[in-house]
């Protein structure tokens, strides 16, 4: 269970509120320029402009708030500054290798925390990622003529694009190794795997079974396993409810089956 939905939102050449004087409405307006969104200080001005998001950096809270049920009447999304209960959205922390962008929040919690996490991520992931990526759009159509079937393509970049493989995104070689990889892209060998909790805790997963569960294509699931635990697989995939001790045949695809502790 999450309590907010994380989304990126693209505001290039678009007109974006921020209301507010003093450091904290600086520091949103150099994010909207960041991002290529045009500022407007005044409120009526950005309604007009048909501005679809707002910042409000006002010390006083009695002020936020009616300005906020102002821009919310008006069909926008508001963030105010350092009153999560009166957002509709917050911002996060950001690391930056575009086109890759890697979004740190913790629901207007604890911003310093947020930027310790990214600064540790920073550490680990290599500046190359973006040229990785830009690669990647750039081979899509020959991916695509490689691999018709949508599920295909995805498998066969799983297996590049794992721990190890030929195009693992924390190896800063990786982006030179497209075309051997358009050359040799493989799909998996195994399609079903079966994973026996230890417990009902997801960090007692082993790394196998947790890269397991996030490729999976579809997942068979028996009675009681926890569902967090099913948080770690993807969102789209597949699942099937089966009986404890139940056999499974896989359809077609990458499948696994979660199994309750004996």
């Amino acid at each position: 269970m999450i309590d907010t939905l994380p989304l990126f939102h693209r505001i290039k050449g678009q007109p974006v509120i921020v209301l507010g004087t003093g450091d904290a409405a600086e520091a949103k307006r150099r994010l909207v320029e960041r991002a290529g969104g045009q500022v407007f200080d005044d409120m009526q001005e950005g309604i007009d402009r048909c501005a679809r998001l707002a910042f409000v950096a006002y010390e006083d809270r009695e002020t936020a708030a009616a300005d906020a049920l102002r821009l919310r009447g008006a069909g926008l999304l508001v963030n105010v500054v350092d009153q999560p209960d009166l957002c509709d959205f917050t911002t996060p922390s950001i690391l930056d290798r575009s086109p890759v962008l890697i979004a740190v929040g913790t629901g207007g919690v604890s911003a310093g925390l947020a930027k310790q996490l990214r600064l540790r991520l920073e550490a680990l992931l290599p500046q190359g990622l973006g040229a990785l990526a830009q690669a990647l759009g750039a081979a899509r159509a020959v991916l695509r003529g490689r691999f018709p079937d949508a599920a295909d393509r995805r498998r066969a970049l799983d297996v590049a694009l794992g721990q190890g493989g030929m195009l693992d995104p924390f190896d800063d070689a990786s982006a030179g190794r497209i075309e051997a990889f358009l050359a040799g892209a493989r799909l998996p060998d195994e399609t079903l795997a079966e994973i026996v909790l230890t417990s009902p805790d997801p960090d007692d997963l082993t790394l196998r079974q947790a890269r397991w569960l996030g490729g999976a294509d579809g997942i068979a699931v028996e009675e009681g396993v926890p569902d967090a635990v099913l948080a770690r697989a993807r969102a789209d995939a597949i699942r099937l409810r089966i009986a404890r001790g139940q056999g499974f045949e896989a359809p077609e695809g990458v499948w696994v089956v979660v199994r309750n502790k004996s």
